[in-house]
C-alpha cells in the first residue's frame, strides 16, 4: 500500500469539517488583526497591524452637539501619546482630540473638513479623523476595550 487513503475524497462531511476549521482560524486571525480601543477622554482607536485610525466616540459627539468645524493635522506630522492631534468645534464648545497612541499621521479624513457634521451622524465609522503608523504598540496598554468603555460610561468617572 502506498499509504494514501483512497476513500478520503469520498468520505461524507470531510470537506465541510475541513472548511469549517479553516474559516474558524481565519475569523480568529481577523479578530486579532483588527482591534478597537477607547480612551477615558472619549477617543476611539481602531488598530490593524501597525496602523490605526482615530476618531471620537458617540458619547463625545453627543456631548459636543452639532459639529461645525474640524481641525486636522498634516500628513507626516508625528505625535506622542496624549498630544493634541485635532480639534472639533461645535455650537456648544471646542473639543481637543488627544492621540491615543504615538505615531506618524499617514492620512486624514478630508471629508470632515467640508462635512464636519459627519461626526454627528457616523462618529465611530465614517468620521474617523486620522490614520497613523503606530510608533510603539505598548501605547495600547491601558486603553479600554468596548466592555470596559461601556462600564466607564456607566460610572461617574467620565
Amino acid at each position: 500500500s502506498s499509504g494514501i487513503n483512497a476513500e478520503w475524497p469520498l468520505r461524507p462531511g470531510m470537506a465541510l469539517r475541513l472548511a469549517t476549521r479553516v474559516c474558524n482560524r481565519q475569523l480568529l486571525a481577523c479578530s486579532r488583526a483588527l482591534s478597537l480601543y477607547y480612551t477615558s477622554s472619549h477617543e476611539w482607536v481602531s488598530v490593524e497591524g501597525s496602523k490605526c485610525k482615530v476618531g471620537i466616540t458617540d458619547y463625545a459627539q453627543s456631548a459636543l452637539g452639532d459639529v461645525v468645524y474640524v481641525q486636522l493635522p498634516e500628513v507626516g506630522e508625528e505625535f506622542e501619546k496624549e498630544d493634541e492631534i485635532a480639534a472639533v468645534e461645535s455650537v456648544k464648545a471646542v473639543g481637543e482630540i488627544m492621540a491615543p497612541v504615538g505615531g506618524i499621521v499617514t492620512a486624514i479624513n478630508s471629508v470632515l473638513e467640508s462635512e464636519p457634521a459627519t461626526i454627528n451622524t457616523h462618529p465611530e465609522s465614517d468620521a474617523w479623523m486620522i490614520e497613523m503608523d503606530i510608533n510603539d504598540t505598548a501605547d495600547l496598554d491601558g486603553l479600554m476595550d468596548k466592555g470596559a468603555y461601556e462600564t466607564f460610561l456607566a460610572s461617574d468617572d467620565h
